[in-house]
């Protein structure tokens, strides 16, 4: 492997694995565009099960990188979700090293 391709594998290898898994991925792209989410429209757009959907919002919670609030819509439970300023700045940083990667390979 020659020095080039070493430096773009390496860059590679330092994006965010918590973000680059794909139904992650696909949450925190949904996520950055709004302000927030609702799980059902979360779950209509990613096409991911309930339990699949609510797995990955924890992990992505644990990480502070998604704040979730549970609150009602007069009797009818409702949960949002929006991303925290750390989730903003890694997904942005995600978003720049992929970037960095493409324009190299």
């Amino acid at each position: 492997m020659n020095e080039k391709a070493g430096d773009i594998a390496r860059s590679l290898a330092e994006v965010d694995r918590l973000i680059h898994e794909p139904a992650r991925l696909m949450i925190m792209t949904i996520l950055s565009a709004v302000e927030s989410a609702d799980f059902i429209y979360l779950q209509r757009e990613t096409g991911l099960s309930k339990g699949n959907l609510s797995s990955h919002l924890s992990r992505l919670e644990e990480a502070n990188y998604v704040k979730i609030e549970k609150t009602y819509r007069g009797k009818i439970p409702l949960t949002l979700c929006s991303l925290t300023t750390s989730g903003q700045l890694a997904f942005q940083n995600y978003r720049e090293k992929i970037m960095r990667f493409m324009e190299n390979v």
